[in-house]
């Protein structure tokens, strides 16, 4: 009996993990779009790399609509020694990724 609640246990608990490390909705589309974005800052360059990680963040209030909220995810990219946190916003509705606005900061202590 100990067995099987330890298997049920590890089943739990291995089913929550990758969900916990499944990526959030638009992620490849937030990805695609940081790549832009830096680009549209810098030039075309060769060395931008973008990372593939994509962070929820939380949600940000529509200020046109306060009944609707916007998913804001934050990709990071660099170009040669500069790093450059993005943050994406999003409406979402059904499978549709809306983007509505976007950020960057440069990651540098002056």
């Amino acid at each position: 009996m100990k067995a099987l609640a330890r298997i049920a246990a590890c089943l739990v608990l291995c089913v929550t993990a990758n969900f916990a490390n499944a990526a959030p909705q638009c992620a490849s589309e937030a990805v695609a779009r940081a790549r832009k974005l830096l680009t549209f800052h810098f030039g075309e360059d060769d060395r931008i790399r973008i990372s593939p990680d994509v962070k929820e963040m939380a949600p940000i209030r529509n200020p046109a609509n306060k009944k609707q909220q916007f998913k804001v995810l934050e990709v990071w990219g660099s170009i040669y020694k500069g790093d450059y946190r993005m943050r994406l916003i999003y409406y979402v509705s059904g499978n549709d990724c809306t983007l509505m606005g976007q950020e960057i900061l440069e990651y540098a202590s002056l």
